[in-house]
């Protein structure tokens, strides 16, 4: 997946330079040499480091970052994350690019953390989704596991989830399943099978089909997802996830119905950004 972040990176950049940063090319040489120090202005966990380099050395590989607090750290107000020093116009034009991704994923990580801590002492672990901001999704991602989470699927290619939809198209538990094992019979393929459930009349017909490697418990309450994890553990080996109407505030009583996942859109739809800033030192 280097070559969507090598992508995005080289966009960014086209986006936001055009045909040249008129400021900086009008006040400062090209020979003008200068130092710049990312300074975190608000308690969190920092994600977006080794991004960071990554964004420096393509724009300019002479940059040289000196790194003190790692991705995946607690930081606080007036924290000094890393220095980077070179051209004053490198730094001065890959200034944004790099405080936008670096803010973005230490948000992201930051709330991950916050759903991780939540969940200690027991055996539920927090996913992402595809709630992801159209391109950036690899470092999005990236940030949830910095944050302690785990990615749920990268996107369509590596997991086959049947969702309310595919069962409703495709007429049925029964039909969605059978045509996912057949699918990928055909095709060589070796990926796991996930079915979203609506109510106990399909989880029952899941157990009558079998075939799939994990059971969504899509919008059941707290009581029903007790009663269906027992039935679940009943009836075989699946991995059981909740996903839906799940808020921080309910999310451990979810976890302490015994699910293996529970999904959190909110780790990347509509998370705050972590707020830094990179000055001249």
């Amino acid at each position: 997946m280097d070559n969507l972040i090598e992508e995005l990176i080289r966009l960014s950049f086209a986006e936001d330079i055009g045909d040249g940063d008129h400021t900086t090319l009008c006040c400062i040489p090209d020979t003008a040499m200068g130092k710049s120090q990312l300074i975190i202005k608000e308690d969190g966990v920092i994600a977006g480091v080794e991004m960071a380099k990554r964004i420096f050395h393509y724009f300019d590989p002479e940059l040289k970052v000196t790194v003190f607090i790692n991705d995946g750290a607690e930081v606080k107000k007036g924290d000094i994350a890393f220095t980077v020093e070179g051209k004053v116009q490198s730094l001065l034009q890959t200034e944004r690019l790099m405080l936008n991704v670096m803010q973005r994923m230490s948000g992201i990580a930051t709330t991950t953390r916050r759903y991780v801590k939540a969940l200690e002492g027991t055996n539920t672990r927090v996913l992402d989704t595809r709630k992801t901001t159209p391109g950036m999704r690899m470092m999005e991602k990236e940030a949830v596991k910095i944050g302690g989470g785990v990615n749920h699927r990268i996107g369509l290619f590596d997991m086959i989830l049947l969702k309310d939809n595919h069962v409703d198209f495709a007429g049925g538990i029964e039909q969605a399943i059978n045509r996912a094992k057949n699918y990928l019979k055909e095709k060589g393929k070796d990926l796991k099978i996930e079915i979203e459930v609506r109510n106990f009349d399909e989880l029952e017909e899941v157990f009558q089909v079998g075939g799939v490697d994990r059971i969504m418990l899509d919008n059941f309450n707290v009581e029903n997802t007790r009663e269906a994890v027992r039935r679940i553990r009943q009836a075989g080996n699946y991995e059981i996830e909740s996903s839906g109407g799940i808020t921080f505030d309910t999310l451990r009583n979810y976890a302490e119905c015994g699910v293996d996942f529970i999904s959190v859109g909110a780790l990347t739809h509509s998370v705050k950004s972590l707020d830094m800033s990179l000055k001249a030192c």
